[in-house]
């Protein structure tokens, strides 16, 4: 399946939770598919996203948080799995779009061009659920499946190593940056003002 492709097939999932993708691909195909407030493409910081969306998730447990990851981005920061696993936050679902290959920065092939799993690292590390899948039907049934059990997953896509006709975005950096933040204070305000209630 194309990166599009799958990205069309769940972004009805998405349009309406917090997101953060990688960069490159990723983001451009997402952005190109219609932004939304919510969403943040984590750009200049290969291998945080995933990071930063357990950051989110922890801190904002009422709101369902999905991470757009990539095979080349998770493979820079494996631990992350291993730390989603430890706090388990059942409101974080972590999709890798797993295209065998560095698309973005020339195409060098990554480690699941020559056999890592990555869902099977996803379940060595605790990750409750991870599965891998080919089609978009069978990712949108894994993504519909996880947001519905409220339980951490890590749901790999495999994906043709195809770049966007381009990489531009007509959305500034810092512009994303304080849409976002401010995206993520207005939906804080409602728990924080019951924690406040509650005192």
């Amino acid at each position: 399946m194309r990166l599009r492709e799958a990205l069309a097939a769940i972004y009805p999932e998405l349009e309406h939770r917090i997101v953060v993708t990688i960069m490159g691909g990723v983001a451009v195909e997402l952005y190109t598919l219609g932004h939304r407030p919510t969403f943040f493409y984590l750009e200049h910081a290969m291998g945080l996203a995933s990071s930063m969306g357990l950051g989110i998730a922890l801190a904002l447990p009422e709101q369902q948080v999905v991470v757009l990851d990539g095979d080349g981005s998770l493979l820079m920061n494996l631990g992350t799995l291993s730390t989603m696993a430890r706090y388990r936050p059942g409101n974080l679902l972590h999709v890798v779009m797993d295209n065998q290959s560095l698309v973005s920065t020339g195409g060098a092939p990554t480690a699941t061009a020559t056999g890592a799993d990555l869902a099977g690292i996803a379940r060595a590390c605790g990750v409750p659920r991870a599965v891998t899948v080919t089609t978009p039907a069978e990712l949108t049934a894994a993504v519909a499946d996880a947001v519905g059990s409220r339980t951490l997953a890590t749901v790999v896509a495999k994906v043709e190593p195809t770049a966007p006709a381009s990489y531009h975005m007509g959305l500034a950096l810092l512009e994303n940056r304080f849409q976002f933040w401010r995206a993520l204070q207005a939906l804080a305000a409602p728990s924080l003002l019951r924690g406040e209630r509650a005192r």
